[in-house]
């Protein structure tokens, strides 16, 4: 193997790269991107460049001094735009074709977009936090169309620098088919208590030159929409390639969608072994993890790799407090308040999922509150041994 081709210049694309030259492989190693920025962190996005705490320049995961040190063919400005299995090469969008003796996709996802939201704000690249940023002046009004935590953080941020937020979400409760019903509700109060204006069980038609306009004909007027309704994952420029895709990049237990082919990050849905299920997870956290161990299946030999077991992380800032997870919190079957209280927002979390802890989540809580969780999910703990009697169920 002397050609490695990483097409997406991302957290989880950095980290494969970085890795297959810490495993030893001195060949042409070529990563591509289609911004123009070198890799950079993306969840400060929505918090400290939109609030204006942290400028460009603290962005970059690796100063330049650290990339050339990789010694990349770096294609950064220059979008993927086709895959030949058989001849093993990549197409880009400048015409030329990149050979590769092995490939790791690591294409991230794009915003979902809603009709006539061509005027509308998204949220995934710094071009798009910078352009939001600027228009975010006091006594602006900004409709935030999804309620997930995206769009939660981003309402959060804009009601500290003194615009007037409305927060639009199709569900009764927000985020209650991830974290549950009643924890749902307490994140909603949050943004209740700060005058922020939530509508929840509303559907937004189009993105209109007014604000928006409701399934039912209201419209919702404002100077500003961000439209923060979920992600598609990376994969059109892979519609011919002959790959499976199916939300997502599909790949086994290796991270491999194909032989010489691998995929980590946001794109990749890979079977999780830990949890038994095929996994998408687009978390900071996983991206790097799943880069490196992408990285290290493709260079090891087949009866030497690893499946990639993890226990999913997500952390989010929402105006005071922090937010902490772990595990697998979807498609829960029960929750269970295990520490603290739910009024007083504090507390942790536990999630059963058939008759395993699967996941915890922690509101307010220091770290150490929760490690012991982690260790506990990792281990495949049974419901009842991990879940002391007397906890509060939250449905």
């Amino acid at each position: 193997m002397r050609r490695v081709v990483v097409v997406g210049a991302s957290a989880a694309g950095l980290a494969a790269a970085e890795t297959l030259r810490r495993e030893g492989f001195d060949g042409t190693l070529t990563l591509v991107g289609d911004e123009p920025h070198a890799p950079y962190d993306r969840p400060p996005l929505s918090k400290q460049v939109l609030s204006g705490e942290w400028t460009t320049r603290q962005l970059p995961l690796r100063p330049c001094a650290d990339l050339d040190a990789l010694g990349l063919d770096l294609r950064l400005g220059i979008a993927a735009t086709g895959l030949d299995l058989a001849d093993r090469t990549v197409r880009l969008a400048d015409g030329s074709r990149l050979p590769y003796d092995g490939l790791i996709v690591t294409t991230g996802v794009r915003p979902r977009r809603l009709p006539g939201d061509g005027g509308a704000h998204v949220l995934r690249t710094l071009d798009d936090a910078l352009a939001l940023r600027e228009k975010l002046t006091p006594g602006c009004r900004l409709v935030v169309v999804g309620a997930g935590f995206l769009g939660a953080e981003a309402a959060a941020v804009a009601w500290r620098l003194g615009v007037h937020v409305t927060l639009l979400e199709p569900a009764p409760v927000p985020l209650a088919h991830a974290v549950g019903t009643e924890v749902g509700r307490v994140l909603c109060q949050v943004h209740l208590d700060r005058g922020v204006e939530l509508r929840t069980g509303v559907t937004v038609a189009e993105v209109t030159e007014e604000g928006v306009r409701l399934a039912d004909g209201e419209v919702v007027e404002a100077d500003e929409v961000l439209v923060a309704v979920g992600s598609l994952p990376g994969t059109e420029w892979l519609a011919d390639s002959g790959l499976t895709v199916g939300d997502g990049l599909v790949c086994d237990e290796y991270c491999e969608a194909a032989p010489g082919v691998y995929a980590a990050g946001d794109v990749a849905r890979w079977h999780n072994p830990l949890f038994g299920t095929s996994m998408r997870i687009e978390h900071r956290t996983n991206a790097a993890e799943q880069g490196m161990a992408a990285a290290r299946n493709l260079l090891a030999a087949p009866d030497a790799r690893k499946p990639f077991a993890p226990v999913p992380y997500f952390w989010s800032d929402q105006y005071d407090l922090r937010i902490q997870a772990y595990g697998c919190l979807r498609g829960h079957d029960e929750v269970t308040v295990v520490e603290g209280d739910l009024g007083e927002r504090r507390f942790v979390a536990a999630y059963r999922t058939g008759e395993r802890l699967t996941g915890v989540l922690a509101v307010g809580m220091p770290p150490k509150a929760v490690r012991a969780w982690r260790r506990a999910i990792a281990g495949g703990a049974a419901w009842r041994e991990a879940v002391p009697a007397g906890g509060t169920e939250a449905a």
